[in-house]
């Protein structure tokens, strides 16, 4: 029966008919505090449900400060992993959630972050195993945030760890991975190719011009990527309303990048 509740949740995170998902991460304000586009997070999520994403990722203190409070319909993601940029080791994630809290918080996903290659990546793995069980056993789809960080990994989007890292999510029982992009489209669908579960682009930084963005996120999905996870590009963008619906375009109706720009104008 487990298999049957997940189906069901994750049908509410990717789009049937494309097969694709725009989710917008929201968890930021653990990690950096009240950053601009989040300060009030209950308006961040209806600007991100109006402009057609297809759900928000937020950690479990702030679902009730916002979710589906303004009448729209998103797919609800909760958080389970946190540190602060004020600890001595940023890179060290550690649980602070369980499936069975954000199931009572009526989530249709959760999600872990786990960084390959830190200095306790050991502890990461072991966590996510764990939480993959759990979440077989509530049939709670699992979302994987798997990027390749540490002190031996000097470039963060060479293909070859970000592949590592991907199929390492996979492996411990992750439903949907989300990574960094490898820079271009070739690279980008040996990742793909390498993980048998949809894997999604990380947003990034915020980047220098909107074409630059759309084009990371429209060369992925050629590259096969079933969709993309972005944060600041989106909630700090000039009309976060109209950056949504430029984004959900490019991935689920396959539009250009210059039709995309003209959603923004």
């Amino acid at each position: 029966m487990s298999e049957i509740g997940k189906k069901i949740r994750i049908e509410r995170i990717i789009d049937r008919k494309s097969g694709k998902t725009l989710i917008i991460p929201m968890d930021h304000g653990v990690s950096e505090g009240p950053i601009n586009g989040l300060i009030n997070i209950g308006d961040a999520i209806n600007k991100a449900a109006e402009g057609g994403a297809d759900a928000v990722l937020v950690q479990k203190g702030m679902v009730a400060h916002g979710h589906r409070g303004y009448g729209h319909d998103i797919g609800l993601i909760v958080h389970m992993s946190a540190s602060t940029s004020l600890g001595p080791d940023p890179n060290n994630k550690v649980r602070v959630c369980t499936v069975e809290e954000a199931i009572r918080l009526g989530a249709d996903a959760v999600s872990v972050h786990i960084n390959v290659g830190s200095d306790t990546e050991s502890d990461q793995l072991e966590y996510l195993g764990a939480v993959a069980d759990d979440c077989d056993y509530w049939g709670m789809p699992l979302v994987a945030m798997m990027y390749p960080r540490g002190r031996g990994i000097p470039n963060q989007h060479d293909p070859t760890v970000v592949a590592l890292a991907a199929r390492a999510g996979a492996e411990l029982g992750a439903d949907i991975i989300k990574t960094n992009y490898t820079g271009d489209p070739e690279s980008f669908r040996t990742v793909v190719d390498g993980c048998p579960v949809p894997v999604v682009i990380a947003g990034g930084p915020k980047t220098n011009t909107d074409r630059e963005f759309l084009e990371v996120i429209r060369d992925a999905i050629k590259a096969g990527a079933a969709g993309a996870a972005a944060g600041r590009n989106v909630f700090q963008a000039e009309d976060p309303v109209r950056m949504t619906r430029a984004i959900s375009s490019l991935v689920h109706d396959d539009i250009s990048v210059d039709e995309a720009l003209k959603i923004l104008a």
